[in-house]
């Protein structure tokens, strides 16, 4: 029986890569035809595959089922806690996990400095959607209809001499965050502390979380914190995977 299953998962992982024939599935599996034949007729019955017209196999509808509810049940704070620990003992910075509610962005996790220097963010607390790395990402992640009416709304609050202050600034900030796959804030919402900011993406590619890195300038200076961006991107691209996603679809988000 365990051989039967083994064979049927080696199936399902061949006809996740492409179409595949019963010769050539008998040929992968190196088993004889008969065999193959068996398991694709049971898994065929329930609907974990189906057969075309030119009788060449690929999933069927049963398994996108099963993988919708297993996507929709990772919650993406409880995936991302050990990573957002990992980064943080990493750098020794303080780390946020941010998601976009209600035309917010809003801490859903943290994950303090070593140092005695803290961050003014909390949990809970909405991020300002002009001035931070994480409100930039879940912006930009909008459709690009979106961005107008988010622009307009803003009242652009100068938390710094840094921050951005018009819709015409901010809209071009998108561009460029939606162009390099990153977003940055330099000194714009607390002075002396600069950010870097990555998306984090679910199994459809759809953006659901930001990652970032927030450090003041008495640890490192702004270079040093983009310096850390592989960092990020590395853990956002962890987080991403385990919620489905595989990081070498997401190629237009590496132009940066």
């Amino acid at each position: 029986m365990s051989q039967s299953v083994s064979r049927a998962l080696s199936i399902l992982i061949a006809l996740g890569e492409d179409s595949q024939s019963l010769d050539e599935l008998a040929a992968r599996l190196g088993v004889h035809k008969s065999t193959v034949l068996r398991l694709l007729q049971t898994m065929q019955a329930e609907r974990f595959v189906v057969r075309d017209s030119a009788h060449r196999y690929s999933l069927g509808t049963r398994m996108f089922e099963l993988a919708s509810r297993a996507l929709e049940n990772r919650d993406v704070r409880t995936v991302a806690r050990p990573h957002l620990s990992a980064l943080g003992a990493a750098t020794g910075q303080t780390v946020h996990l941010a998601a976009y509610e209600s035309g917010d962005a809003v801490y859903i996790d943290k994950v303090d400095a070593e140092q005695a220097v803290r961050m003014y963010s909390r949990i809970g607390r909405p991020a300002p959607l002009h001035c931070t790395a994480v409100g930039k990402v879940l912006v930009a992640a909008l459709p690009r209809a979106e961005w107008r009416s988010v622009a307009a709304r803003l009242d652009y609050h100068p938390f710094t001499t840094r921050t951005l202050r018009t819709p015409e600034q901010y809209l071009a900030e998108l561009d460029l965050v939606a162009a390099q796959g990153f977003a940055e804030d330099h000194e714009e919402h607390e002075s002396f502390v600069n950010c870097i900011g990555v998306p984090v993406r679910d199994g459809i590619g759809a953006v659901v979380a930001a990652v970032s890195v927030s450090v003041p300038d008495v640890l490192l200076d702004y270079d040093q914190v983009l310096a850390l961006l592989p960092q990020v991107r590395a853990t956002a691209d962890a987080i991403s995977t385990e919620l489905g996603w595989d990081p070498r679809r997401d190629a237009t988000a590496r132009k940066g």
